[in-house]
């Protein structure tokens, strides 16, 4: 199989802007006082979050770059699915840190979980493999959502 650079570049930039967009919300938010106070126990090291999100972000870029090259005439639907799960993630980090609003970012983490699950379906139908790169993303947003929901 021939690799598509312009697609493996454009899954990458698409993908890591999202964590950029996302960071922003998140950056100098996690040493406050309000953080710290709402914290649950069992949250890791701080220094493991950037480690994990960016394998994961990593996977989501491969299983975006093998729809996209896999699908026959489906690029307006992968954008859809794509971009409603990107803007759920995002959302995440502006309901959780920087409006801190827990609950919020809670609703939001289920409609995330949710977009996920429809997404390794989704990508799945089309591409195994890029259905099988998104399973860590989907297990790490189901232990997010036990520490968001310790936090509430």
């Amino acid at each position: 199989m021939e690799i598509s650079w312009k697609t493996l570049i454009l899954s990458f930039v698409i993908v890591y802007l999202v964590a950029f967009i996302g960071s922003l919300f998140t950056r100098g938010n996690i040493d406050t006082e309000w953080y710290q106070s709402i914290r649950p126990s069992i949250t890791p090291p701080n220094w493991i979050f950037p480690v994990v999100w960016n394998i994961l972000f990593f996977l989501i870029a491969l299983s975006l770059y093998f729809v996209g090259v896999n699908s026959e005439g489906a690029r307006k639907k992968i954008a859809l699915v794509f971009g409603i799960n990107f803007i759920l993630n995002i959302l995440w980090s502006v309901f959780y840190f920087s409006m801190q609003k827990p609950l919020y970012a809670f609703f939001d983490l289920i409609l995330l979980w949710i977009s996920i699950f429809y997404l390794i379906i989704f990508c799945w139908k089309i591409d195994k493999k890029a259905g099988y790169l998104l399973i860590p993303y989907l297990l790490w947003v189901s232990f997010a959502g036990v520490l968001n929901w310790l936090s509430i």
